[in-house]
């Protein structure tokens, strides 16, 4: 990282508030956890202004690494005695984290990245929009973080038990996970999951990729007015679209079909192919399918050989996005389904409204998975995409 500023020690009137307050920060939940809030912010707060001191004053930078170990040290040490093994689990982060703070604000390193001429209004805005931005990514992710040791329960609950917190062995198994591939239900809803899917995302990005293509063309009339039906699914309430689907495939023989449920969810996943490919469109240079159709090539030949190489990361990405839309989808199948097409989201489903199974969670945990796996697939190839454009260096 370039330094930008040069860094230099300050005033101890402004480190240790700042520091302190991190500690109060800390201390709302350990005080909370240990019956006193109020206590626990007062604290936090007089420990890390303490602790700061002592390292910048006393130790100063010349044995920053001892002063670090040691604040781990203390703080691992209150964690065992507060919480037994998850206080020394969580002493030793918040050690590490207070080690490195201390020294980031006590001696300016927090002004090294950032221009000399930013006010301490705008350094102070700099880092607080990044505080908020990762304190609301922890409010998205923290439901999907819960679920994954909880499907580790080694009993039939859906709440972490007192041995999960103490990190016993016992606390843990995997009877969960054993259910889910031992259940012939389960394993039925999973089936007519990998068969509906990857049909419905093979049929979205057929006519994805066409459509987005077609309209991508300026010679095609009403093609603002076509685009905006084709994304309309993305847009219009699922249950709308739900009972829409129900009354239309009911009247023409599909209600409750495999081909009715394929269908519905390809009408789901197609607005994200044709989003993506569209995108991907913006920097495709037309003049290499005119050189191909100078040369002599059908337009198919060159749709295959020229154009399709150039847009496929973007035809994959909408396609991985269509299979997770059908692959989690559970309002539309419970419309246009029946018990035969029943998916692992309406498994699910049917688990919390009647018998409560904690196999939820370990399947609930396999979908993040996938998710995850799939999601950085995508990302992936947005950046090869953006190579091939010319747009990222690299």
């Amino acid at each position: 990282m370039p330094i930008l500023t040069e860094i230099k020690k300050q005033p101890m009137s402004f480190t240790l508030p700042v520091v302190g307050a991190f500690g109060a920060f800390a201390g709302i939940f350990v005080g909370t956890a240990n019956g006193s809030t109020f206590l626990g912010i007062l604290i936090g707060f007089a420990l890390l202004a303490a602790l700061a001191y002592v390292a910048l004053e006393v130790l100063g930078t010349e044995r920053e690494k001892q002063a670090k170990w040691g604040i781990i040290g203390l703080l691992v040490v209150l964690g065992v005695l507060l919480g037994g093994l998850p206080g020394l689990v969580l002493g030793g982060l918040f050690g590490w984290f207070f080690g490195w703070l201390v020294y980031w604000v006590g001696m300016g390193r927090y002004r090294a990245p950032l221009p000399p001429y930013l006010t301490g209004g705008q350094v102070l805005w700099h880092y607080s929009f990044r505080v908020l931005c990762g304190a609301i990514f922890v409010f998205l992710i923290t439901p999907i973080l819960v679920v994954m040791p909880l499907s580790f329960n080694a009993e039939d609950f859906f709440t972490f038990t007192p041995e999960m917190l103490r990190f016993d062995p016992e606390g843990y198994s995997l009877k969960h996970y054993r259910d889910f591939f031992t259940s012939s239900e389960w394993q039925q809803a999973l089936r007519n999951s990998v068969i509906i899917a990857p049909v419905a995302t093979l049929l979205s990005v057929s006519f994805g990729t066409l459509a987005a293509i077609g309209l991508s063309s300026e010679h095609v009339p009403f093609r603002r007015a076509i685009m905006a039906i084709l994304i309309s699914p993305m847009i219009v309430p699922l249950i709308i679209s739900a009972a829409g689907m129900y009354f239309f495939y009911s009247r023409i023989g599909l209600q409750g079909t495999f081909a009715g449920v394929i269908l519905a969810h390809a009408a789901l996943g197609i607005p994200f192919v044709i989003i993506t490919v569209t995108a991907t469109l913006v920097g495709f240079d037309r003049s290499l399918t005119r050189a191909s159709a100078n040369l002599g090539a059908d337009p198919v030949r060159t749709f295959f050989k020229i154009q399709m190489p150039l847009i496929l990361p973007g035809v994959i990405s909408g396609g991985l996005f269509a299979f997770i839309t059908s692959f989690d989808e559970v309002v539309i199948v419970l419309f246009v389904g029946s018990a035969n097409q029943q998916t692992l989201p309406w498994q699910m489903f049917t688990g919390l409204r009647e018998q409560i199974s904690p196999t939820i969670l370990a399947v609930a945990t396999i979908l993040v998975a996938i998710s995850i796996a799939l999601l950085t697939t995508v990302e992936l190839l947005r950046r090869r995409s953006e190579k091939m454009r010319g747009l990222s260096p690299g």
